[in-house]
């Protein structure tokens, strides 16, 4: 099973996850990157006019991204990493999502948050994206990394 990590990370937090993800599972990388970068006042999620407050608010936002993996169709799975904005996937992970040829991939989601579990962001994607296949993702620290990805790995092979 070829596998590729692919990430969206903001401040580094979730690139050093998805590197370390990388380096257990042998996996290639791809970092998700926005057209136009997020600096600090962007994500000051305490600034209702705040970039990602109010791509936050509106459902139907979908930021660009620079580009795409050019060879999807080497994966049978895609880990699909970034960090918990206000309960959800940031809307970029949407842009992915609707813009990546996925289909007949199975997409592992993982995420990093300062306190937020991925339960309902499990239930979102499923539901907004039915015609993807998702495994249950998880919140991930430095430490959980190694057991999550070997967890990942024997799921994957079944």
């Amino acid at each position: 099973m070829k596998i590729l990590v692919t990430y969206f990370s903001a401040t580094a937090t979730t690139k050093e996850i998805a590197r370390m993800i990388s380096k257990e599972l042998k996996a290639d990388l791809f970092e998700i990157e926005p057209v136009e970068k997020y600096t600090s006042a962007d994500l000051n999620w305490m600034d209702q006019n705040s970039r990602s407050s109010k791509e936050n608010a509106d459902r139907k936002t979908r930021p660009a991204i620079k580009e795409y993996p050019k060879n999807l169709d080497e994966y049978d799975a895609i880990l699909l990493g970034f960090p918990i904005w206000w309960y959800r996937e940031p809307r970029i992970i949407d842009t992915f999502l609707e813009n990546a040829k996925l289909e007949n991939k199975t997409i592992v989601p993982f995420a990093t948050s300062g306190g937020t579990d991925m339960d309902g962001i499990n239930v979102t994607l499923k539901n907004e994206y039915p015609q993807l296949k998702f495994l249950n993702g998880e919140r991930l620290t430095k430490n959980t990394v190694t057991f999550w990805a070997n967890k990942i790995k024997e799921e994957l092979s079944k």
